[in-house]
């Protein structure tokens, strides 16, 4: 399963979902990297 159709099951809008984690990932925390998966994302 691809990273946009996960999203899209999670009822996330890819484009919002992969910017939003594009952006974040250079400054999260490697142990709180999990908190950027589809299930557990939370825009913020």
């Amino acid at each position: 399963m691809s990273l946009i159709q996960s999203a899209r099951m999670n009822g996330h809008d890819p484009y919002v979902y992969l910017k939003d984690v594009l952006t974040r990932l250079p400054t999260q925390r490697a142990s709180e990297i999990n908190e950027l998966l589809p299930q557990k994302w939370t825009a913020v």
